[in-house]
């Protein structure tokens, strides 16, 4: 785990590179779906709508540096609101600055342990927090799910739509079926092929389950009254993030379901995992543009994609940018000199 004596995650020229890519994606996106049409709808977009954008990002910030308040309980000593929102900001920075966020829970532990929390209570912070948000992602899953099923979508393709959310709701019952059964399922004598499955590839595999399940074991240890507060606080941040990209919508002129900008930024944000860039750029614009074409124009979808990452993730590094530095130097001088 992270050590309070390690630096910060080491920067790296392939690191800017990344990110140069990442920030050009939106525009890269933006001028092949839209053409200049829609940079003239970014042009026209009400600038009051885009400050409301703002000031949810800024909400979901503090919602989520509660949150961590929250989990800490006063492990780390007195917290304030500044100082968890500056320890947000610099790990969400890390995490959209490097590939996979593999940054993010590295720089989250490593400003927790120079706060005096052990290394292993600090990833039990990370795993609580990434617990939360898998109950929240479940739970939306299954309301979309039955408002799909019983309710009066108008959304392109329904009945794909709808085969592909009860597909995804079994696999996620299955997941949870194999997470609470993953201890006994390790130790089968049974093995998957080895033309599937490498030995390190299955045990990176194993350690990933087991990771997965000891956040949600260790988020529903929690007491009822903290965890509700944790789970509400869990529910108005990604709902406000991902009302985002409705706003942007009403932005350029088009008028889509709420719901339907949820799914779309919830399917796009899972494909872009697998994107090599920081913040899984290039993949979740493709993603998010491509479903909300059969709804908009191509240039009202292009430019509210463009709006959209703007308030979600660039907003994000312009903010955390300056107090992951700043944590960088305050590491450096208090470093003992060679």
């Amino acid at each position: 785990m992270a050590d309070p004596r390690r630096p910060l995650p080491r920067w790296r020229p392939s690191h800017g590179l990344t990110i140069v890519l990442a920030l050009l994606a939106p525009l890269l996106v933006t001028a092949w779906l839209g053409g200049a049409e829609s940079l003239a709808a970014i042009r026209r977009f009400p600038p009051g709508l885009l400050g409301l954008m703002v000031l949810v990002a800024f909400t979901c910030w503090n919602l989520n540096a509660a949150r961590l308040r929250l989990m800490l309980d006063g492990r780390a000593g007195w917290l304030g609101q500044r100082g968890a929102l500056g320890i947000e900001l610099a790990s969400k920075f890390a995490l959209c600055a490097t590939p996979g966020g593999s940054g993010g829970p590295a720089t989250l532990l490593v400003l927790l342990a120079r706060r005096g929390l052990p290394p292993s209570r600090g990833a039990a912070v990370f795993l609580l927090d990434q617990g939360c948000d898998l109950l929240f992602f479940l739970c939306m899953l299954t309301g979309v799910v039955a408002y799909s099923l019983l309710g009066d979508t108008a959304w392109p393709h329904r009945w794909l739509v709808q085969l592909a959310l009860v597909a995804l709701a079994l696999v996620a019952f299955a997941a949870c079926l194999a997470m609470a059964c993953l201890p006994r399922l390790l130790r089968s004598p049974v093995k998957p092929p080895a033309c599937w499955l490498s030995g390190r590839r299955r045990r990176w595999l194993a350690r990933r389950l087991l990771v997965c399940r000891q956040a949600i074991l260790t988020t529903l240890r929690l007491p009822p009254t903290t965890l509700l507060a944790v789970l509400m606080l869990t529910s108005a941040h990604w709902l406000l993030r991902y009302s985002l990209l409705y706003l942007a919508v009403l932005g350029v002129g088009g008028s889509i379901d709420w719901l339907w900008t949820f799914l779309t930024q919830m399917l796009a944000m899972a494909a872009s995992q697998f994107s090599f860039l920081p913040g899984g750029a290039g993949a979740a614009e493709l993603g998010v543009g491509g479903l909300l074409l059969p709804m908009l124009g191509a240039e009202q979808a292009a430019a509210a994609v463009l709006v959209w990452r703007l308030a979600s993730y660039h907003l994000y590094l312009a903010a955390g940018a300056p107090l992951f530095l700043v944590q960088a130097t305050r590491w450096l001088a208090r470093s003992p000199a060679d």
